[in-house]
């Protein structure tokens, strides 16, 4: 190769990376967003519910939400609860109930918490294999979080199941939210790629009504043990993690 050729290339090398830390840059790091901490759990398809009615225990049953997002049993069929707080579920409940009992009281437990897509945290990128503690299931064809069919694994929690999507170059997870959860706990869960760019991360979230982007630091939180950098996640989060160029 001629010096012409490689001072060429060093010049694009250059020029590549200079463009690389600009687009870093010019995006606002997650910590210095106020957090909302305005948060009421809404019922998801998958999620499974035990309903009380109080003084009847033969009408208390467990229910599946279905993929529609209704529910059905003995004494409902068809109701929407896919989107509901279980308190506004259980009155809706009793409004039909009324027509056969006098002021009947129903409460409404989730279990095997999943809920809406617009509350989950979806992650996608690169990231790792396996979760601490749970159990997998190698043979399974799941459907990721974005709705692609892929060979993956579905991985099941204490209380949740999680898709691991799919194979190939990047992977995607939906994590149920917790309130208070961190991007410290997210990492816990998802692990990360030896190809994987921490510090490139990017944090896609719902402001206002506003999609914006936020840089996050996850090489700094996990590599220099940086506290600073463990933001706290919201609902409906999309955690996005680039490769790393070497």
């Amino acid at each position: 190769m001629s010096w012409i050729s490689k001072s060429l290339c060093l010049k694009t090398l250059m020029l590549f990376s200079i463009l690389v830390l600009t687009a870093c840059s010019s995006k606002p790091l997650l910590e210095s967003v106020p957090q909302d901490s305005d948060y009421t759990y809404q019922i998801g398809a998958g999620d499974i519910l035990t309903i009380s009615v109080w003084g009847n225990p033969e009408m208390s049953v467990t229910a599946t939400v279905r993929p529609d997002g209704k529910i059905s049993s003995h004494f409902v069929e068809d109701m929407l609860a896919r989107g509901k707080t279980p308190t506004e579920l259980a009155h809706d409940i009793e409004k039909v109930l009324l027509t056969y009992m006098k002021s009947p009281e129903v409460v409404v437990i989730a279990q095997g918490f999943r809920g809406v897509n617009t509350q989950q945290i979806r992650v996608i990128g690169r990231i790792g294999n396996s979760i601490s503690g749970t159990t997998t299931n190698n043979n399974m064809i799941g459907t990721n979080s974005f709705g692609v069919s892929a060979g993956g694994s579905s991985i099941s929690t204490n209380n949740s199941t999680i898709n691991n999507g799919g194979i190939g170059r990047y992977q995607g997870r939906s994590i149920p939210y917790e309130r208070g959860m961190t991007l410290l706990d997210i990492a816990i869960q998802i692990g990360l790629s030896q190809y994987a760019d921490g510090n490139r991360s990017t944090v896609i979230r719902n402001v206002n009504g506003q999609l914006q982007s936020f840089r996050v630091r996850l090489d700094d939180l996990i590599d220099d043990a940086d506290l600073s950098a463990n933001v706290l996640m919201m609902p409906g989060d999309i955690l996005f993690i680039p490769d790393a160029y070497f």
